[in-house]
């Protein structure tokens, strides 16, 4: 492919090879919080990320700001980064009631589901369900893998987001996504837990019928259902 005279191709190039350093490196730290491999509070160095990952401190420092804006981890002035505390008890309750509130608003609007969203939905069933029994193997036998189990909840957050998005409201979305991002939080003190999935590979399930029926209420109902359901595993989890 010929270069532009002025370096846009190259610097666009340029531009993605950055953006996929940046997300490989996001992946990377976000696996090292959740494996719970660094306790609350603990300073978190950008040059010796950098060193470990063999890459520059750019996109480690890249991959901060976007951590920062998760909440796993928190910036102080002059300080650099310390991996944030999990959500405490009234701090889960408070993301399932916003949750439940932004999903159930969601299927709603997606309601009736028209054929494209119906086939990217089964779709992303069958991959949350395919991770889902990968995780149960992995549990049957006693090992704790923070690849798989992150794997498994990008999944699920990919079924969620089909509902998003085709439910026709952008805003609606960027909540969800922003909400999302505060969801790992939650999955600092449910990796090594994640005992319900096989309850959330039915929900999902019963989800998809409820999109496929003529009931144009089911699948607000049974999307609402489902959060609730996780928040009480969740709580449970949490509180044990």
């Amino acid at each position: 492919m010929a270069t532009a005279r002025d370096g846009s191709l190259s610097g666009l190039d340029s531009t993605i090879e950055r953006r996929g350093l940046r997300d490989h490196v996001y992946e990377r730290i976000l696996q090292l919080l959740l494996s719970g491999e660094v306790a609350p509070g603990e300073r978190l160095s950008i040059d010796t990320i950098a060193r470990q990952l063999d890459v520059s401190p750019t996109p480690v420092r890249e991959a901060m700001v976007q951590l920062e804006r998760t909440g796993l981890v928190t910036r102080e002035a002059l300080k650099g980064y310390r991996v944030a505390p999990p959500l405490g008890l009234s701090q889960l309750r408070e993301l399932f009631d916003a949750r439940i509130m932004l999903e159930a608003r969601a299927a709603r609007l997606a309601t009736p589901a028209t054929p494209q969203m119906l086939e990217e939905l089964r779709l992303a069933e069958e991959a949350h369900r395919h991770m889902g029994e990968r995780v149960i193997t992995a549990l049957r036998a006693g090992a704790t893998d923070v690849e798989l189990t992150t794997a498994y909840f990008a999944a699920d957050a990919a079924f969620h987001r089909v509902v998003f998005d085709h439910c026709g409201n952008r805003y609606l979305t960027e909540m969800s996504e922003t909400l999302g991002a505060q969801l790992h939080r939650m999955r600092q003190s449910v990796l090594h837990g994640v005992t319900d999935v096989r309850e959330a590979i039915a929900e999902h399930e019963a989800i998809v019928d409820a999109f496929a029926s003529d009931d144009a209420d089911a699948p607000e109902r049974l999307m609402q259902r489902h959060i609730e359901q996780v928040r009480s595993r969740s709580l449970d989890l949490e509180q044990a």
